[in-house]
């Protein structure tokens, strides 16, 4: 997979899969573009890579932060030939009937709110570029509701039909959308939180990284509005 030149735009991109997802593109050619929140993670996040990316700090729950972001990456390079939309969050405990609006509200903001306002920002530039391809972070969650995640498999839920429904409307102007489904990352607070657990059975970051660039890859042109799971041995 070579990304030479391409414009690479990542949300999330101080996190553990941020990182992993950046260093993974950077090393095949692509020149990144990172969002985060939290600037401090984001200096974190420019040390990487061969080339130096472009950082902003944007709450991309807010649309002007989405549209200022995208803005100023095109008053840069010009374009934006990938959009992995990375930022998310996850909630859980509390039955159906006991979750707060503050819950519900925080999960579909960060999870469905924050690919809506990316894609709105977006879209119109790979429209006039000619294509693109937009990756999503779902969770495999999301295909089945489980006690006390009613909140969290909404809002992913809702994700995978934004992506199937992004998919059937751009399709025919080149524009790939699809995503990914992954269980439990292997990430030092995971493995706080569940020490018991065997840890090689979750999925690496790198390992899921490897997904998102596949569906960003050029060569996998011919897939549209796929939901992938990404399970290791979970």
């Amino acid at each position: 997979m070579n990304f030479d030149n391409q414009i690479v735009m990542l949300t999330g991109a101080s996190g553990n899969l941020g990182r992993a997802v950046a260093r993974s593109f950077s090393d095949r050619g692509a020149q990144l573009v990172l969002l985060d929140r939290h600037g401090d993670g984001l200096d974190a996040a420019l040390t990487a890579g061969k080339r130096q990316p472009l950082g902003i700090q944007a709450d991309l729950t807010r649309p002007g932060d989405a549209s200022d972001a995208v803005a100023a990456a095109l008053a840069r390079f010009g374009r934006i030939d990938v959009l992995c939309n990375l930022a998310g969050g996850f909630r859980m405990g509390a039955p159906v009937h006991e979750t707060t609006p503050e819950t519900w509200d925080f999960l579909f903001d960060v999870n469905v709110r924050s690919v809506l306002h990316m894609s709105a920002a977006v879209v119109p530039a790979m429209l006039d570029g000619g294509g693109g391809r937009i990756v999503n972070v779902g969770a495999y969650a999301a295909l089945r509701g489980g006690a006390g995640m009613g909140a969290y498999a909404a809002s992913k839920a809702s994700l995978i039909r934004l992506t199937e429904s992004m998919s059937a409307e751009l399709r025919e102007h080149r524009i790939n959308v699809n995503c990914v489904l992954p269980t439990i990352l292997d990430t030092p607070q995971n493995r706080a939180d569940m020490p018991q657990a065997d840890p090689t059975r979750w999925v690496a970051p790198s390992e899921l990284a490897n997904a998102v660039m596949f569906l960003a890859w050029e060569g996998a042109r011919a897939i549209h509005g796929v939901a992938l799971p990404v399970t290791g041995l979970v």
